[in-house]
């Protein structure tokens, strides 16, 4: 009889996680924001970087499942993870990870910087450090979780050679810190156990109100960044008629709020990050977004 299970691949495709991959365009932004324009050696160490780090976050997703097995096994849609079903058996997960490892340090340390390759050790360290313990720890798991989409960012400058400015950084934590408390809000919403707690999380029933509060502010505080930014020195040095950027700050404030109007509601992905890039209206965002800054930038002095 023909079994109803996937195939050993398919499973094994799965626990990779491939559409997760596409969080590592971040490594674009550092060559896209360059006052000097991109060049071929950038954009192409930038499509190696995000290379290494989608296998890198594969091996911390594999690492994270092989952990998370019997939490995952009482989650309303983890349990469906190759793991946790069977589909996959635990004795493939450490043959997996570690060819993960050196296929991802192999590719970084022949063809990218030193510098990339720290970074990509330190990806690794903090992702295995978040999945054997800090993840479980209040407050501390969502700023390690806005840090590592920070350092995607990071490692992107590192692995073009484009310099990161702090700006960017600030930012970008700010923006990843409020989409890391949305990420907590719907676990916590949807898996409660019979004690009002979040399995495998500090977090209880009572503190939705204060993560409701915290990651919309932490989302605007990103915009009160990209004003700051917009009147500083910084922004002329890339725009040639930086004012026009206060058109995108109604643009990321509507974007903010959705989400968390979405969230609060129970409309929200488990995953935020993969909500946006499967979602019309951020896409439209994105796209006005990034008209305003293109006529920013070229808009003749």
């Amino acid at each position: 009889m023909t079994s109803e299970r996937p195939s050993r691949l398919r499973a094994t495709i799965k626990v990779l996680r491939p559409h997760q991959w596409s969080k590592n365009a971040l490594v674009f932004v550092p060559v896209l924001l360059a006052p000097h324009g991109r060049t071929s050696f950038e954009l192409s160490h930038a499509a190696l970087a995000a290379i290494a780090l989608s296998l890198c976050a594969s091996a911390g997703y594999v690492f994270n499942d092989l952990m998370d097995v019997a939490a995952d096994r009482a989650h309303p849609t983890k349990r469906r993870r190759p793991f946790a079903a069977g589909d996959l058996p635990l004795g493939s997960g450490p043959p997996l990870l570690l060819a993960l490892v050196v296929a991802a340090a192999g590719l970084s340390f022949y063809a990218l910087p030193l510098s990339f390759t720290a970074m990509l050790g330190l990806y690794l360290v903090i992702t295995v450090a978040y999945s054997s313990y800090l993840k479980s720890k209040l407050l501390v798991d969502v700023i390690v979780l806005a840090w590592l989409y920070t350092q995607r960012v990071l490692a992107g400058g590192f692995a073009s050679g484009v310099s990161i400015s702090a700006w960017l950084l600030a930012f970008s934590m700010f923006i990843f810190l409020s989409l890391a408390f949305a990420k907590r809000y719907v676990e916590l919403r949807h898996a409660l156990d019979e004690n009002g707690k979040l399995r495998s999380r500090d977090y209880y029933a009572q503190d939705l109100p204060m993560l409701a509060s915290m990651g919309p502010t932490a989302g605007y505080l990103a915009v009160l960044v990209f004003c700051l930014y917009i009147e500083s020195s910084a922004g002329t040095v890339v725009y040639s008629q930086p004012r026009l950027l206060w058109l995108i700050c109604p643009v990321l404030l509507y974007w903010i709020s959705r989400v968390w109007f979405l969230t609060h509601r129970g409309e929200m992905d488990d995953d935020p990050v993969r909500f946006a890039i499967a979602d019309r209206q951020s896409w439209l965002c994105a796209l006005a977004a990034g008209g305003v800054a293109a006529a920013a930038r070229f808009w003749p002095t």
